[in-house]
């Protein structure tokens, strides 16, 4: 497997060239604990195309998380940039950023007094002056466009501490939606969710006209989902590019170490990986 630890690999196609999406470039970026801790990402470099989803996967530990921190700007890079749309995130202010970049996290937000609309509408925070005001028409638009079309409408007065966990994930994906990014960042987006859900958040995320980046562990959602798949392992790039390129039985079992086979569905005619010790 091609070492991407300084190379680029070519992204897949875009699904979506919406003037929203954004360019992704990440040039040699790692990330160790402060104070030379142990690295937990060893520099890692891919260029996405505007209105791709890349799927980032590995096992457990691998610094799928790590690697999602420094693309929303939560830790900074050890070494390397991280650059959308040309812009070193880490040389714009934090509220451009944010006007830029939206991420839904496995760790949900524990202020339960607010409702599913008011948690909504923090995604307008970095649109308006000074981080307050009151909302104007077109927030009210975004807002109640973002409730709709994750099915939320008869759920905007409830308060959100009374949603059950595939709610509450569904209410943080409206609120990344209401930000208007450019740039979405998904760990773990399906967490919490039954089928159904599942598949709709996975529809949602191929028919957004955003440059999408989310962590996976279901490899076979991956390569469905996903123009170009990341894999890492302890910290390290093992491939970029298409799936059926990067998800490979060697790759897959050297990652997970575990015996991968690639099948072939019947009667969907569809590849599937299987897994063995």
């Amino acid at each position: 497997m091609k070492d991407i630890s300084s190379t680029q690999a070519p992204s897949g196609q875009a699904v979506s060239q919406g003037a929203k999406a954004a360019r992704l470039l990440v040039e040699a970026a790692s990330w160790q604990a402060p104070k030379g801790g142990t690295p937990i990402l060893h520099p890692v470099s891919f260029d996405l195309s505007p209105g791709c989803v890349l799927g980032v996967v590995g096992p457990n530990g691998a610094g799928k998380s790590t690697l999602l921190r420094l693309l929303y700007r939560y830790q900074r890079p050890a070494t390397g940039s991280i650059l959308v749309d040309g812009a070193d995130i880490w040389k714009l202010r934090a509220r451009d950023v944010a006007q830029r970049v939206a991420a839904v996290l496995q760790e949900q937000p524990t202020d339960f007094a607010l409702t599913v609309q008011e948690i909504v509408a923090l995604g307008r925070t970095p649109h308006r002056r000074g981080f307050a005001g009151a909302s104007g028409a077109h927030d009210i638009e975004v807002i109640e466009a973002a409730l709709s079309r994750l099915g939320l409408e008869a759920f905007a007065h409830r308060h959100f501490g009374t949603l059950s966990g595939g709610e509450r994930q569904r209410v943080m994906v409206a609120r990344a939606l209401a930000q208007e990014p450019r740039l979405l960042i998904l760990d773990e987006p399906t967490n919490h969710l039954d089928i159904r859900h599942q598949l709709e958040v996975l529809a949602l995320i191929r028919d957004l006209p955003l440059t999408i980046v989310t962590s996976l562990h279901d490899l076979n959602m991956a390569a469905q989902v996903c123009d170009d798949v990341l894999i890492l392992q302890q910290g390290h790039a093992l491939g970029f590019g298409r799936p059926q390129d990067v998800l490979t039985e060697a790759t897959v079992s050297d990652a997970f170490s575990v015996t991968a086979r690639r099948e072939r569905l019947s009667p969907s005619e569809r590849n599937h990986l299987t897994f063995h010790l």
